[in-house]
């Protein structure tokens, strides 16, 4: 599907797809037509099965079939991870599309790690030592979070960390709604390019804008959900997507250290699908 250049139409459309996935709806097809031009069109409701309640917090994956609100970006048809994550940072320049950018941000954080990583980490914003140093969890939480890297039996370099925003909201606050909404495209468009086989959506916030849903972390965590990026396209035509687990975020684990044996079940679901193991330990 070409994609949609009029900046207009592109923001009717946006605003209509958010509409349908407030309401849960996420798949939309093309019907064609000899005498009428293609629309968006969305599932009928009063067909489409109701969930079980135990299976709410399910992230739907588009059928190949289904469209996809495209917009033209510059690295999507760029096969190398590293030329596509410096267009989107080109295209992110000086951010002033939400209001973050006038609330005291030093700078942006956009991401950091290896671009053909297979584990992809993703919080929620950055605190006041990343917005100091313009890269994510260099503070107290990225210490913990570099220790739970290196438990897994690997290194901070070898994965990619990025945020759903990526300045700092004053005063560490939990990112607002438009903000999330306004930056996580970017976001989008870093996983596309990096194309891991692994996300962890490291908190709440990080999980309900990842999986487009709203439920409490103890129906969230200890299992595996389909991720696909949304309104973009990866510049492989193999990539099927991710696999998305959710788990405490370093923070978190800082206020409540007891929960750290949770958040060490989820990685180690994690290593095991990676087929990862944690270093041996040298005798002294």
């Amino acid at each position: 599907m070409p994609s949609v250049q009029d900046p207009d139409l592109r923001r009717a459309l946006t605003e209509r797809i958010r509409y349908y996935n407030e309401l849960g709806i996420y798949d939309f097809y093309r019907r064609e037509s000899a005498d009428v031009a293609p629309e968006v069109v969305a599932p009928d409701l009063n067909s489409r099965d109701e969930m079980p309640a135990k299976k709410s917090a399910v992230a739907l994956k588009r059928p190949n079939e289904s469209i996809e609100v495209l917009i033209a970006n510059s690295e999507q048809d760029v096969a190398d991870p590293i030329a596509a994550l410096k267009l989107i940072r080109e295209d992110l320049g000086d951010c002033t599309r939400c209001k973050l950018h006038q609330q005291g941000r030093k700078q942006i954080v956009f991401g950091v790690g290896n671009p053909h990583a297979d584990l992809m980490f993703v919080g929620e914003g950055p605190g006041a030592d990343e917005d100091a140093q313009g890269e994510p969890f260099v503070g107290r939480a990225g210490q913990l979070l570099n220790n739970m890297i290196k438990a897994m039996g690997i290194r901070r370099e070898d994965v990619y960390i990025a945020n759903v925003v990526k300045c700092r909201p004053p005063g560490n606050r939990t990112p607002e709604r438009d903000e999330c909404e306004t930056c996580s495209p970017f976001l989008m468009r870093q996983i596309a390019a990096i194309k891991p086989k692994v996300i962890v959506a490291l908190g709440a916030v990080s999980a309900k804008n990842l999986l487009a849903i709203n439920a409490p972390m103890s129906e969230l965590r200890g299992r595996f959900y389909d991720f696909m990026p949304t309104g973009v396209r990866a510049s492989d035509p193999n990539w099927q997507g991710a696999k998305l687990a959710v788990t405490y975020h370093p923070a978190f684990l800082l206020r409540d250290p007891r929960q750290k044996g949770e958040a060490w079940k989820d990685l180690q679901m994690v290593m095991k699908y990676l087929g990862l193991k944690p270093p041996q330990k040298e005798n002294v």
